[in-house]
């Protein structure tokens, strides 16, 4: 809520994914830092995607966002996963580069922000 309402001004947004999903949270002691979730595609079990990736303000730059991608990569595998695709926000796609996902596609406008499909083979 944090990251996405408060300093994005993105609209509250529970979807029936939510339930299907695994969810990854980050935790400073008992205070969550960082989330993110992954799902498989319905036609094809063996394609995920990860979305609503947010880490707090004060910790980014700390090398939790790779941590979380991480996490749910090996989750994934574990899964039967073999690849992984997610939409970036354009400000931060270098992020995913150096976690060896390859953008495609144009970029789109989500909430008022441009964004572009990424993926990536595991």
């Amino acid at each position: 809520k944090t990251v996405f309402i408060d300093e994005q001004k993105f609209k509250l947004d529970k979807d029936e994914i939510d339930d299907r999903a695994y969810h990854v949270v980050i935790y400073d002691d008992e205070t969550p830092i960082a989330t993110a979730r992954c799902f498989n595609k319905k036609d094809k079990e063996d394609e995920y995607i990860i979305g609503r990736v947010a880490v707090l303000r004060k910790y980014r730059g700390l090398k939790i966002g790779r941590e979380l991608i991480i996490l749910l990569e090996d989750k994934i595998r574990e899964l039967n996963g073999k690849s992984v695709e997610l939409s970036a926000q354009l400000r931060i796609k270098d992020f995913y580069k150096k976690l060896g996902y390859v953008e495609y596609g144009d970029i789109f406008y989500d909430e008022y922000c441009e964004h572009v499909k990424m993926k990536k083979i595991l």
